[in-house]
């Protein structure tokens, strides 16, 4: 039997309650506070040691909805301590928070090797949803076995899962520029869907794009359409038929310009088939998570500085983190670095390759040449904690060979 909204309602859980969240903010700011990357931020992210400069970028780390998550996460377990709590995949793209969760003893549902199934929850468990949300199959499934939720979801995806469902209320298609594996894609995907009989497509690069633009203007084969984009579409999904009214939306952390060029090619498209009647056929809403942008705009203006290479540090699944070393990589020398041991040596970076798709270890020559003048940016993905990022700014310096003890005592940044 379908669980009705109001029974759903019953269940949600909500552990804000001022007594725990003072004991959460503690327990938050003793794992992943710190406070010399707050005195970067409070002094306009500088810091010079001899010939080593270190550059933090304006806005970097964890956002608003990722410090929600994080505090939930924490206040589910303070005020169930004797209920198995399980998560659904990940809380946040980062592992050194998901690590810290399993010390915990929040176990998982999801992933290579889950605790458990959802054939194995009661009604006496908790489950915890992640910032991205989950899928509306997967929580109808929890649902009916009664277990308490503790929803994360970001409230800048909510926003576009209220739009998908718009779209599909007026019989429009919801193009979704996003990685069609991602949990968030799947999450809004599902709401395009649902009770509704909509559709969608979920297209990645601007090649899919001017792909589907082309079909759009000249029609084409319908059977290498559906291999082109097998997995990313909806059950019944017709080309012929489904790109007639269109409605564009997006994984809340993908570069925003690209999201741009993409809603304009499918608007000159739509045009180009319909003439006057395009805008009857097209819509369009921005739904960018304004953090995921906000880091993206001080990246680009960090990198109209002198630099001599770019940190970003991050978990290698971090969509918006992605994006990051994709914008430093257009200007310099760019390492997607999990943590501070990436830094192996001073010659050897271990890092995440792009294009490889896969971790590789590169030799950096004069990049950390103790006699020469160095100058090295940071940023970080709204996944990463403050620690990490301080304990890479440290690395930094000490291989440099250069004396901290003012740093990290110090009040104050010159």
């Amino acid at each position: 039997m379908q669980t009705t909204d109001k029974t759903k309602k019953k269940r949600r859980v909500n552990v804000r309650t001022p007594e725990i969240m003072s004991h959460v903010q503690t327990e938050v700011e003793a794992h992943y506070r710190s406070h010399i990357v707050e005195r970067f931020r409070q002094s306009g992210g500088r810091y010079t040691i001899e010939n080593t400069t270190v550059l933090l970028a304006k806005e970097f780390g964890f956002c608003y909805g990722v410090e929600r998550a994080i505090d939930l996460a924490y206040a589910t377990r303070q005020v169930f301590p004797n209920r198995k709590v399980y998560l659904i995949g990940e809380i946040i793209h980062n592992p050194e928070v998901n690590k810290q969760l399993q010390i915990m003893g929040i176990m998982n549902l999801a992933g290579d090797n889950p605790d458990a199934t959802i054939s194995d929850l009661t009604e006496d468990d908790i489950v915890i949803v992640p910032a991205f949300g989950a899928e509306i199959a997967l929580m109808d499934q929890i649902d009916r076995k009664g277990c308490q939720i503790v929803d994360t979801t970001c409230g800048d995806v909510m926003r576009v899962w209220k739009r998908v469902r718009n779209y599909a209320k007026e019989d429009f298609t919801a193009i979704i520029h996003g990685k069609a594996d991602h949990e968030e894609t799947r999450a809004t995907a599902s709401r395009a869907t649902d009770d509704l009989g909509g559709h969608y497509l979920v297209i990645l690069t601007i090649e899919d794009c001017e792909y589907v633009c082309d079909y759009i203007r000249e029609g084409g084969d319908k059977r290498n359409f559906m291999q082109k984009f097998s997995n990313a579409f909806s059950p019944g999904f017709d080309p012929d038929r489904h790109l007639k009214k269109i409605g564009v939306a997006n994984q809340t952390t993908m570069l925003k310009g690209e999201t741009e060029k993409i809603q304009k090619k499918l608007y000159e498209a739509i045009r180009y088939r319909d003439g006057e009647s395009a805008k009857e056929n097209f819509q369009f809403f921005d739904t960018i998570c304004g953090a995921t942008q906000e880091r993206q705009d001080a990246l680009y203006d960090m990198l109209k500085l002198e630099m001599d290479l770019l940190l970003v540090v991050g978990g290698y699944n971090s969509s918006n983190t992605t994006h990051l070393v994709e914008i430093g990589e257009e200007k310099i020398p760019s390492f997607f670095i999990r943590n501070a041991e990436c830094l192996a040596s001073f010659e050897q970076i271990v890092h995440f390759d792009l294009s490889d798709k896969k971790e590789k270890t590169t030799y950096s020559g004069n990049f950390f040449n103790t006699s020469l003048p160095i100058t090295v940016g940071i940023t970080a993905g709204a996944s990463c904690p403050n620690n990490l990022i301080e304990e890479t700014i440290l690395r930094i310096f000490e291989l440099r060979e250069h004396d901290i003890s003012e740093l990290k005592s110090s009040d104050t940044i010159a």
